[in-house]
């Protein structure tokens, strides 16, 4: 299960941040501002995908 799960985890974190760097030019956010908002959703993403792994593998 994990051989599927890694590879498919870095393609959706992959995917966030492209769609957060579109996100920052689109709204001509501060430079300064920018690591705060990919630290954040880098974040939040990983932990769902650590709940979603782990309800995968005990269900």
């Amino acid at each position: 299960m994990t051989v599927f799960f890694v590879p498919f985890a870095l393609l959706i974190l992959f995917m966030f941040n492209s769609l957060t760097h579109s996100l920052c030019l689109k709204t001509e956010m501060a430079t300064e501002k920018q690591p705060k908002v990919f630290r954040t959703i880098n974040i939040l993403i990983t932990i769902l995908l650590i709940s979603s792994y782990v309800e995968v593998l005990y269900t």
